[in-house]
């Protein structure tokens, strides 16, 4: 590992272990759990050598204290064990739980844009996937790193005290056995980067599956996302393979490089010459600390693939918990918000696109309706999503009640706006909880029932054996695309805010429903400012104001029957349509 891999990856696992300092208390029982199991590992080549002196009737212990000694040195390592793992489990676990709030917190914090960049996939991956392994590093690495590094500490004190000529011989293969470890530690970091990239695009490629499965169907694209998540799974298999032969190999190399230092010392030990003057029993002992060193050596060496898989995992955590949330600069407060909009010398573009509005001018007056139509990519959603500061524009300003909106906090500005758009989004829960939607609390049966009569879907409602406590289903699957865009309306109703965005409001809907729904748009534009994107012209023509977009510009605005008398390009879209 370089030095600045090294220092990145120091940093990473301290901001990590931050997690867990709010509860240091758990913390310090699990560490002193740990220091006793360690010194428990110490006493155990002491009883090897009362044993063997016993046997040779040297013992200076009665021989019969020593089962009893056994049974309590191996009742304490096993309290302590449980201690430690259980401590460091929970600790690992609470991690997780902070993690998981703080990232699912800043997925509601971040901007509309970061949203179209990165795939719903990668986004559930690393709230499930990639924080498992974080755990991981928490709490099983945190209980080898300490408790077999203890462990290997108090062996070796024990190996010079018994002997430390031979505990020379263990430690001149220590750089050996180091030498491997940091090797290990680059590629175990280098494939657990890899694992994390494939589980993210298999969860990409799973979650457009599941909600594409009519499309795939019906252009027989099965094979075609076969084939995709085949060698997907198979990259993931690949790198989890080659973690799992790293580290075998490692295991085999530690453990063979040990192996020859016992069989050094072995040799020695019973070689004629004086080089080493060790009785049976001190010789046993010294050769159980030995042996004993490598079940914690091979632990560490193991525990590696999990720390660098769970330093990476955090890495990619943190890099999404560090990004800049929505902005949000804004301190008026509107006390009444009449709903008085003004675009002035509007300008917009996606980052380093082509420019998608272009020196916008237009007043809406309160409780006016406005319509914004033009062909595709003429930027009417763009203009329109710009007012509750779903994007922040590139120059000029747009004004509520003479106020800049960036001045206006973005929940004062958005408390005031309701929305109805053309992909309409359901929650898991009950028709009910998706009308009260953000009002919930609030809301009373009788308004929900009101808000659903005015958008003509009572009647359906209540033709359900649960009725309003009838499921939708996931993004609404068990409702047609007209039920769920005249709850969306419902929803809009309820909250009865000054201004109203209806962006393609009724497209989902059939003919008669859409006869039907008029009526209640009509009632909801009442005394509120409407701004309506509709490529349906019809549904538009009794609006107080259109205007025509095209490449981002106003290039006619007026009433219907003013810019049908007009050879322009709202007749060229009219004429189109009646045809």
């Amino acid at each position: 590992m370089k030095n600045r891999d090294r220092t990145i990856f120091l940093s990473t696992y301290l901001r990590l272990l931050s997690y867990i300092t709010p509860h240091w208390k758990v913390l310090a029982i699990s560490l002193f759990a740990m220091i006793l199991y360690s010194g428990a590992n110490a006493v155990v080549p002491y009883l090897m050598e009362l044993i063997f002196r016993a046997l040779d009737r040297n013992s200076s212990i009665p021989s019969s204290y020593i089962p009893v000694f056994l049974l309590t040195i191996f009742t304490l390592r096993g309290l302590t064990d449980f201690v430690t793992v259980y401590g460091l489990g929970w600790l690992g676990r609470r991690v997780i739980r902070d993690l998981r709030s703080q990232l699912f917190a800043k997925y509601l914090a971040l901007p509309t844009r970061y949203f179209e960049r990165e795939s719903t996939g990668t986004l559930i991956s690393k709230l499930t996937y990639n924080t498992e392994q974080v755990a991981q590093a928490i709490s099983e690495a945190l209980v080898v790193l300490v408790r077999d590094t203890l462990t290997i500490i108090v062996l070796i004190v024990a190996m010079l005290y018994y002997s430390p000529k031979l505990s020379l011989l263990i430690f001149i293969l220590a750089p050996v056995i180091g030498l491997l470890i940091r090797l290990m530690s680059s590629a175990f970091r280098r494939y657990s980067v890899r694992i994390q990239d494939s589980m993210g695009d298999a969860t990409k490629i799973t979650e457009q599956v599941i909600h594409g499965h009519k499309d795939i169907r019906i252009y027989q694209a099965e094979p075609l996302q076969t084939k995709t998540f085949t060698q997907i799974n198979q990259n993931n298999f690949k790198a989890n393979l080659k973690i799992i032969s790293v580290r075998a190999l490692g295991d085999a190399l530690t453990q063979y490089t040990l192996a020859i230092g016992i069989a050094l010392i072995i040799w020695l030990a019973l070689s004629p010459t004086d080089f080493i003057e060790i009785d049976s029993a001190t010789f046993m002992a010294f050769l159980t600390a030995t042996g004993m060193l490598l079940a914690p050596i091979k632990r560490l060496t193991n525990i590696n693939a999990t720390l660098q898989r769970g330093v990476a995992s955090a890495s990619t955590l943190f890099d999404l918990i560090d990004l800049e949330n929505e902005i949000d600069t804004g301190i008026v407060h509107l006390a009444t918000c009449a709903g008085h909009i003004k675009f002035s010398n509007l300008s917009f573009s996606y980052s380093d696109s082509e420019t998608v509005l272009d020196d916008i001018n237009i007043e809406i007056l309160p409780g006016s309706s406005s319509a914004f139509v033009g062909k595709s990519g003429a930027g009417k959603s763009s203009l329109v999503s710009l007012l509750p500061r779903f994007y922040n524009f590139d120059k000029g300003n747009i004004y509520l009640d003479g106020h800049d909106i960036r001045t206006i906090s973005l929940s004062e500005l958005r408390k005031n706006i309701a929305l109805v758009s053309q992909d309409i989004t359901l929650f898991d829960g009950t028709i009910s909880e998706n009308i009260a939607y953000g009002l919930l609390k609030d809301a009373s049966d009788k308004s929900i029932r009101d808000a659903a009569q005015r958008a003509n879907i009572l009647d359906f409602i209540e033709s359900l054996p649960s009725g309003f406590e009838t499921p939708v289903g996931e993004r609404g699957a068990l409702l047609s695309g007209g039920q769920k865009q005249r709850i969306a309306i419902a929803r809009a109703i309820l909250k009865d805010a000054p201004i109203l965005i209806l962006d393609e409001a009724t497209s989902a809907l059939d003919a008669e429903s859409e006869r039907y729904i008029r009526d209640a748009l009509a009632s909801l534009m009442s005394n509120r400012t409407t701004l309506i994107i509709a490529h349906r012209l019809a549904f538009v023509e009794n609006v107080d104001k259109i205007f025509v977009l095209d490449h981002g510009k106003i290039v006619e605005q007026g009433t219907h029957a003013t810019l049908v008398s007009n050879d322009g390009v709202y007749k060229s879209l009219y004429d189109l349509q009646a045809t």
